[in-house]
C-alpha cells in the first residue's frame, strides 16, 4: 500500500528482494530483481507456501546471497537459507541435508582449497551458538554447539586454515523487548557483559579457547589468519552499538578498521588501528579466505551533497590508502571482488558494486579496476531502475 501503515519496522526485519545483473561476452545480457518467496511474501502476492523445512524463528532472506556446491542461497541470520534459480526465482528453502535447528548465519565462508563452507547459528538459550561444516558438495557434514557468555548477537564470524573465530560481544537479545509489539529489533548493548573473541578448531573437536578484548561490536570482519601461534583477525569496529540515545556520545567514531592478533600462548590479545576513516561491509580476495592477506576492501558512504563516497583499498602490508570517489551524489554499496583468471594474484581483478545516483533518482552497475582503483570506471550498466540500498551480495560464475 501507499502511503505506506506506520508500524514497528526495521530495516534489518524487512523482506528480501535478490537484485542481479547476467555478464557475459562483454555484455550485461539481463538486470532481474526478484522478491525471495518465504511464508510471508508468498502469503502477500497469493502463491503457495515455499516448500522445505519450517524456519525456526525468522523467514525474511534479506541480507546476502552466495553461490555454493551448483546452488544459489538467499540468506538471513536466524533464517533457513533460500535456494534461487540461475534467473532469481525462489526454489525453496534448503538445509543441507539438515537439520538447522537455530537457522543459518547470512555470512557463511567459502574454504578457498577445500571448497567447504562454514557456517553457525545462534539462539536464545543454551547452548547459544552452534558451528556448522558444509561439505564441498554441498551435505551438512557436523555441527557443534559451543556457548556464549549469553544471548549475544553473533552476525558474522570468521575463519583459518585451522580454526573458526567467534566474537561474544555486548549487543544481547532481551525477551522483555521482544515481547513489546512497539519495538522492532528485540536486542540492546550491555555495558556489564564484557567482550571475548573464541577460536575453535575448524573440525569442531576440542574447546573453545576465549580472549577478552576491549568492549565494542563487530557486524564484519575483512579477514583473519594464522602467523604461527597467534591468530590475526582485521574487524570493522565500532565503540558500541544499539546503545539508547540518550547514552551515545557524539564525539565517538561510527566505525574504524582495527587488527586483533591474538596470541594463544600469552592469552593475551594486541590491538592496533588500521585505518580510522568510516567504513563497511569489509571484503578480501576469495582466493585469500582464511590465509595472509595483503590487499582488503571496504565502502565508505557519506551524507548526499558531501564529499567522501568511496570504494576505499587498504595495503596492509605497506599500511596505505587508495580510493575511487563518487562524489557528492552517488553512494557505492558493498564492492564484491572477482579475480581477472584463476591464476590471477591477490588484487588482480574487479571490484563490483551497485552504486545510486541521487540527481537522477537511478542505480549503476560499476565495474572497477582493483589495480587502478583511483582510475575510471572499467565498465558501467546502467540499471532500468533504482536499487534500494541493501546489505550484501557476491559473484557467482557459472
Amino acid at each position: 500500500p501507499w502511503p505506506v501503515p506506520q508500524g514497528p519496522y526495521h530495516w534489518f526485519t524487512g523482506d528480501g528482494m535478490v537484485h542481479g545483473v547476467a555478464l557475459g561476452g562483454g555484455q550485461a545480457r539481463w538486470y532481474r530483481n526478484r522478491w525471495v518467496r518465504t511464508s510471508a511474501m508468498a502469503e502477500k502476492l497469493g502463491e503457495p507456501a515455499p516448500r522445505g523445512p519450517e524456519p525456526p524463528m525468522f523467514d525474511a532472506s534479506n541480507t546476502n546471497v552466495l553461490g555454493h556446491a551448483g546452488r544459489v542461497l538467499a540468506l538471513t541470520e536466524g533464517c533457513i537459507p533460500y535456494e534461487l534459480t540461475a534467473e532469481l526465482d525462489t526454489v525453496g528453502r534448503h538445509d543441507f541435508g539438515g537439520p538447522l535447528p537455530s537457522g543459518f548465519t547470512a555470512h557463511p565462508k567459502v574454504d578457498p582449497a577445500t571448497g567447504e563452507l562454514l557456517g553457525f547459528a545462534y539462539g536464545f538459550d543454551h547452548p547459544y551458538v552452534r558451528y556448522h561444516v558444509i561439505g564441498s558438495d554441498g551435505a551438512l557434514v557436523r555441527s557443534v554447539d559451543l556457548d556464549t557468555a549469553g544471548p549475544t548477537m553473533m552476525h558474522d564470524f570468521a575463519v583459518t586454515e585451522h580454526h573458526a573465530v567467534f566474537f561474544d560481544l555486548p549487543v544481547l537479545f532481551r525477551l522483555d523487548l521482544a515481547m513489546d509489539p512497539s519495538v522492532p529489533f528485540p536486542f540492546t548493548w550491555d555495558d556489564d557483559y564484557g567482550a571475548r573473541v573464541g577460536i575453535l578448531p575448524r573440525d569442531g573437536s576440542g574447546a573453545v579457547e576465549w580472549f577478552e578484548v576491549d568492549p565494542c561490536y563487530v557486524f564484519h570482519p575483512l579477514n583473519a589468519y594464522e602467523d604461527g601461534d597467534r591468530v590475526v583477525v582485521d574487524v570493522v569496529r565500532y565503540p558500541s552499538m544499539f546503545r539508547p540515545a540518550t547514552e551515545a556520545s557524539p564525539t565517538e567514531p561510527v566505525t574504524t578498521l582495527d587488527r586483533w592478533v591474538i596470541d594463544r600462548t600469552s592469552g593475551k590479545v594486541h590491538e592496533d588501528r588500521l585505518d580510522d576513516r568510516h567504513q563497511e561491509f569489509p571484503q578480501v580476495d576469495p582466493r585469500r579466505v582464511g590465509r595472509e592477506h595483503r590487499y582488503g576492501y571496504a565502502a565508505s558512504a557519506a551524507a548526499f551533497g558531501k564529499e567522501g563516497s568511496s570504494i576505499l583499498k587498504h595495503d596492509l602490508r605497506h599500511g596505505s590508502v587508495e580510493s575511487h570517489e563518487f562524489g557528492t551524489a552517488k553512494v557505492p554499496g558493498e564492492a564484491s571482488f572477482v579475480p581477472a583468471a584463476a591464476g590471477a594474484g591477490e588484487d588482480e581483478g574487479w571490484l563490483l558494486s551497485f552504486v545510486y545516483d541521487g540527481e537522477r533518482d537511478g542505480s549503476d552497475l560499476v565495474v572497477l579496476d582493483a589495480t587502478d582503483l583511483a582510475g575510471p570506471p572499467v565498465a558501467v550498466v546502467t540499471l532500468p531502475q533504482r536499487v534500494p540500498f541493501g546489505f550484501h551480495g557476491n559473484w557467482v560464475p557459472d
